[in-house]
């Protein structure tokens, strides 16, 4: 019964993984240079906002703990 199971040959991992790979559609160079560059000045932007909301908020702490 579970014999025959076990007889029916499974496909190895690197098979499998080798054809998903093959069904991919890479991005060319000149968009994959784009994407990196907006992620990355989108990061900086972010970071500056909530560095200055920081240094704001800690400052409205600071002006309300020392009353």
């Amino acid at each position: 019964m579970g014999d025959s199971a076990e007889k029916q040959k499974r496909p190895s991992f690197f098979k499998g993984a080798k054809a998903e790979f093959k069904k991919i559609s890479w991005p060319d160079r000149q968009s994959t240079l784009k994407q990196s560059v907006a992620v990355v000045a989108i990061s900086v932007v972010v970071g500056v906002i909530i560095a200055v909301l920081d240094y704001f908020i800690q400052y409205g702490v600071n002006f309300l703990t020392s009353l």
